[in-house]
């Protein structure tokens, strides 16, 4: 496997100045993760792959070079190794450009062989126009992308000056455009128009405010299992778990972030996954840092429980129930590795879904869920 192609765009992490002076001990993340110090390793067997990524001019910061991606790196490698069966590689951090294009040009280029790959990419630092950059690389493979975000705002104030308030726009109408559906998790009401969310539903995309995540989180499973993309802004946890949120008080806990990022590494199809919007020099003693790193910690998690999953191939491997509503006739699988489930849709396609879906269908009644995958058509 060649990385040749991608060894220009980045920069190696220079880990004396991540690691205490006694370095990191056995049973740490820093002595197992495979890092780029001048040479690219060899990640062929790489079940996770991180790169660093330091543009934050989107969001009217001067660059800082990567002491963002740096902070999180160092918090991560402090963290202990608990996943044996979960390989991961670092390959550094994404070099800057003159221009923010530049940049994007270049972040777009990594993703972009790393999906050819077929890794899962974890992309810390930079602000959360970087999006962006994420979205662009599938065109490499091609693929109509499923994309998630969570964020405390919907970036789509087409008013505003920096691309971090209105990036959106261009995931959402930039041509040419393989969009395929866009989910948002965590919204908070008082930062949005009341008209955007119209907007949003005409065309047919899934808006799910804070409140309504928080009370039943295990939703969010299924939103995320369906996504080939995440991204995520530090604005989405309350600045008492991530202090350098500086946009809000409110948001998810640190724990809820924490199980939305495992949900993304259970899900075989979430290929990658940005956390965005953290500035080093904003946190207070470097806990948003140890936050996101711990988060990261949760992907590995999942990644390791997504081992675990049969493909629906595997049909043994599942308990099958027969359901009727509303003069359907359909079928959900529960898998007896994960329990999570899938039910079928009216075109025999299987489609992610939770314990819920199972309980409304078995009422009679039509899942949301499945109304709004028939709308989408």
């Amino acid at each position: 496997m060649s990385l040749s192609s991608i060894q220009d765009f980045v920069e190696p992490v220079n880990l004396d100045l991540l690691s205490k002076d006694e370095g990191y001990r056995d049973t740490q993340l820093g002595k197992h993760v495979l890092v780029n110090q001048g040479t690219l390793p060899d990640i062929s067997n790489a079940d996770i792959v991180i790169i660093g990524a330091g543009e934050c001019r989107g969001a009217g910061y001067a660059l800082n070079g990567h002491a963002a991606a740096d902070a999180i790196r160092a918090a991560f490698y402090d963290l202990y190794y608990w996943h044996a069966q979960v390989n991961i590689a670092d390959l550094g951090n994404v070099k800057l450009g003159q221009s923010i294009a530049d940049s994007y040009a270049a972040l777009r280029t990594v993703i972009s062989e790393l999906l050819l790959q077929n890794k899962k990419v974890v992309i810390i630092g930079g602000s959360h126009d970087l999006t962006l950059a994420q979205y662009h690389a599938y065109t490499s493979i091609p693929t109509l992308v499923n994309a998630v975000v969570a964020d405390a705002k919907i970036d789509l104030d087409l008013e505003a000056r920096l691309p971090s308030d209105h990036f959106l726009e261009e995931l959402f109408t930039g041509l040419p455009n393989h969009l395929n559906h866009y989910a948002h998790i965590g919204f908070q009401s008082y930062f949005m128009h009341p008209h955007m969310l119209e907007t949003i539903d005409k065309l047919r995309f899934d808006c799910f405010r804070l409140g309504v995540v928080r009370e039943s989180i295990e939703e969010m499973e299924p939103v995320i299992r369906d996504s080939h993309m995440m991204s995520f802004d530090i604005s989405a946890i309350q600045n008492a778990h991530a202090p350098a949120n500086l946009i809000t008080p409110n948001g998810f806990n640190g724990e809820e972030a924490c199980v939305l990022m495992q949900y993304a590494g259970m899900s075989w199809k979430t290929s990658t996954i940005g956390l965005f919007g953290y500035q080093a020099e904003q946190d207070h003693k470097g806990l948003t840092a140890i936050q996101m790193a711990q988060m990261i910690w949760y992907i590995v998690d999942g990644v390791q429980k997504g081992k675990k999953e049969a493909p629906l191939s595997e049909i043994e491997r599942f308990k099958e129930f027969h359901i009727a509503f509303s003069d359907i006739d359909t079928k959900f699988l529960q898998s007896k590795s994960t329990g999570r489930w899938w039910m079928q849709l009216h075109n025999e396609q299987w489609c992610p879904c939770s314990y819920k879906d199972y309980l409304v269908a078995s009422n009679n009644e039509i899942p949301e869920r499945w109304l709004r995958a028939l709308e989408r058509e």
